[in-house]
């Protein structure tokens, strides 16, 4: 297993791995055209001090991914954060260096504060977030904008 940034070889591997695991596994019915950022990742997550990361497996398939976009210098806003089913827990450890890659470089770059959305329905992700220090604000307290498929979405924030 190897995580390494994300290059346009893998472009079609990344969005199918979202939309299946959006779609079928946290059933939360969202198509590529609400997400213009899997259209184009380096435009979204590349072109400035955020940055896209994948998971890949030995067979050089994707199965995981994360990006970190910066809205300014204090916030960094997790999104696109999948594991394949296949590859979650402690034995695969993915979730777990995903996710230390994207607090390396948000400590990199010195920011304070990792912000993230997440649908309603996806149970197992708020559990993940609450374990590694993130607390739930209201939407109203979210410090800073930016483009999400709302799908009754609750908002964690995490202080480095």
């Amino acid at each position: 297993m190897e995580i390494k940034p994300y290059t346009p070889k893998y472009r079609n591997q990344v969005i199918a791995l979202i939309l299946y695991l959006q779609n079928y596994d946290n059933q939360v019915d969202l198509s590529l055209e609400e997400q213009p950022d899997m259209a184009d990742i380096p435009a979204h997550y590349l072109n400035g001090q955020g940055g896209f990361w994948l998971a890949i497996n030995n067979q050089d398939m994707v199965v995981g991914t994360i990006g970190l976009l910066v809205e300014n210098s204090q916030y960094g806003v997790l999104k696109k954060f999948f594991v394949h089913q296949d590859y979650r827990g402690t034995a695969a450890d993915v979730s777990h260096r995903l996710f230390a890659t994207l607090i390396a470089t948000a400590n990199q770059r010195n920011l304070q504060h990792i912000l993230l959305d997440t649908p309603a329905a996806c149970h197992r992700a708020h559990h993940f977030y609450r374990k590694h220090d993130f607390r739930e604000i209201p939407r109203t307290a979210v410090p800073v904008r930016y483009d999400f498929p709302d799908r009754e979405s609750i908002f964690f924030v995490k202080d480095l």
